[in-house]
């Protein structure tokens, strides 16, 4: 099971939840987030991390011109795009990414997997009308009615209360985790990300 922590703002906090048993780490680049970085700021935290971590960087609706302005400044591997962005304007970058889903109720996942069929995964979050993710809320993982292709990446308000349910009910390919081990937005705690990894470790 991969792990990503998402929504990392400061470089020390960083390395040490990178030296975990974790896979990737979020950075994002969306001003109305309380965890969005600067290119300055990335490029400060991509400085501590070890190596073989993905480094994801996440927009919501963005310019072309600021995320190739990202791309060329900062050492991303993946692009993350979590807002109502068309299947041409992940593609045009030329770069693995992912595309978030917000679920609700009529969310056709066999139809959105089919718009981005050229994404790496599809990462399942919750439908919040006024916001792009990172509310701490779970959605209900029995949306999740249709096996498709892409790899899944469950995403909502995990913690280590709900983490197991929710990988036995959904079988994702990994997991994001941002609200649910944080001491503040965009500060995570080791002693709740190593726990939850120990859990994920032990399904």
């Amino acid at each position: 099971m991969k792990i990503k922590i998402c929504g990392l703002t400061d470089p020390e906090n960083s390395k040490q939840i990178a030296s975990l048993d974790i896979h990737a780490i979020g950075l994002v680049f969306f001003n109305e987030s309380p965890r969005a970085v600067s290119i300055e700021q990335a490029n400060e935290i991509i400085q501590e991390l070890p190596p073989f971590i993905n480094k994801v960087g996440l927009f919501v609706n963005a310019s072309s011109n600021f995320v190739d302005q990202v791309l060329n400044s900062v050492n991303i591997d993946t692009i993350q795009f979590h807002g109502d962005e068309s299947s041409s304007d992940c593609s045009q970058f030329q770069m693995p990414f992912i595309k978030a889903i917000r679920m609700r109720e009529g969310t056709n996942l066999l139809k959105q997997a089919e718009e981005f069929s050229s994404a790496a995964g599809l990462l399942l979050d919750s439908f919040e009308e006024d916001s792009y993710g990172g509310t701490g809320k779970s959605f209900d993982w029995n949306l999740i009615r249709d096996n498709i292709d892409l790899p899944i990446i469950l995403a909502g308000g995990l913690n280590k209360d709900n983490v197991i349910s929710a990988i036995e009910k959904t079988q994702p390919y990994a997991i994001d985790i941002s609200s649910g081990v944080e001491t503040e937005k965009g500060i995570k705690d080791i002693g709740k990300t190593k726990e939850i990894i120990e859990i994920v470790k032990s399904i």
